[in-house]
C-alpha cells in the first residue's frame, strides 16, 4: 500500500510539474524562444569549441612528435645509422639545433598545455647537448617549480639537480633531489632520487649524510633496484668509519 501511495504522490508531482512548466510557457513565449535560442548557440558554440580543441591537441602532438624524432634522430658514425631508415645528420651539434629549434616553435605555439610544457623540457636537453646550460637551466627551474605535468616537474627537477652534482655544487643538488623525495606524489621514483642522493653526499664527502640516506633507501624501499648497492656502498661507509 505504501509503495502505491508513493508511486502515486511521485506522479502527481510529475504531473503538477509538468503543468507549471506548460502554463509558465504559454505566458512566456517570448523568453522561451529566446532561451532556446541561446541554448541552442551555446552548444553549437561547446561543439566547436570541443572540435577546435582536439584539433589543436592533435597538431600540438603531431610537431612534438616531429621534434623528438629530430632529437632521437642518429648522427653520420654511430653504430647502424644508416640502418635507421630515417635522417642521419652530419653532427649531433646540427641535430642538436634542429631539434631544440623544432621544440621551442611547439613551446612558442602551444606553451600553456602540457604538450608546449613537454616540448620545452625538451628543448632545454637539446640545449644541454650543445652546451647552452645557462638558457637550459632558466627553462627547467621554472618548469621545476610549476603547472599541472607532475612528470614534466619531477624530470625538470632531476636534471637540474644532477646539472648542479656534475659541476660540483652540492647545496643546489641536494636541495633538488630532497624535492622529489619529499613530494609524496612524485611522477620520478623517489628512491631513483634517493640513490642519487646519498651517492651526492659520498662525492661531496659528506659520509655521514651519505650513510644515512643509504640506510633510508634500503629501509623505506625494501623492493628497490637500488637495495643492493645501496646495502654495498652503506656497509663499506660504515666500516671505513
Amino acid at each position: 500500500m505504501k509503495k502505491e501511495l508513493k508511486k502515486q504522490i511521485k506522479q502527481d508531482e510529475l504531473l503538477t510539474g509538468v503543468e507549471h512548466a506548460s502554463g509558465w510557457a504559454s505566458t512566456h513565449r517570448d523568453e522561451v524562444r529566446v532561451t532556446l535560442i541561446a541554448v541552442a548557440v551555446l552548444a553549437l558554440a561547446a561543439v566547436g569549441y570541443g572540435s577546435y580543441r582536439s584539433h589543436r591537441q592533435a597538431s600540438a602532438e603531431k610537431a612534438f612528435d616531429e621534434a623528438l624524432t629530430i632529437f632521437h634522430a642518429p648522427v653520420a658514425g654511430e653504430p647502424d645509422a644508416a640502418l635507421t631508415g630515417g635522417t642521419v645528420y652530419p653532427s649531433a651539434a646540427e641535430k642538436n639545433q634542429k631539434a631544440a629549434v623544432a621544440f621551442q616553435e611547439v613551446s612558442k605555439r602551444y606553451g600553456s598545455s602540457a604538450t608546449g610544457r613537454r616540448a620545452r623540457y625538451y628543448a632545454a636537453l637539446a640545449q644541454l647537448e650543445l652546451g647552452k646550460t645557462a638558457e637550459a637551466e632558466a627553462a627547467l627551474k621554472e618548469l621545476s617549480s610549476g603547472g599541472d605535468d607532475a612528470l614534466v616537474r619531477g624530470l625538470s627537477r632531476l636534471t637540474l639537480a644532477d646539472i648542479h652534482r656534475s659541476n660540483g655544487r652540492w647545496d643546489p643538488a641536494i636541495e633538488a633531489y630532497r624535492k622529489i623525495i619529499d613530494d609524496a606524489g612524485s611522477a620520478v621514483p623517489r628512491d631513483h632520487a634517493l640513490m642519487r642522493l646519498a651517492s651526492t653526499f659520498e662525492e661531496a664527502q659528506r659520509t655521514p649524510e651519505a650513510l644515512q640516506a643509504y640506510r633510508k633507501l634500503i629501509d623505506e624501499f625494501p623492493s628497490s633496484v637500488y637495495v643492493s648497492d645501496a646495502r654495498r656502498r652503506s656497509e663499506y661507509l660504515g666500516g671505513r668509519g
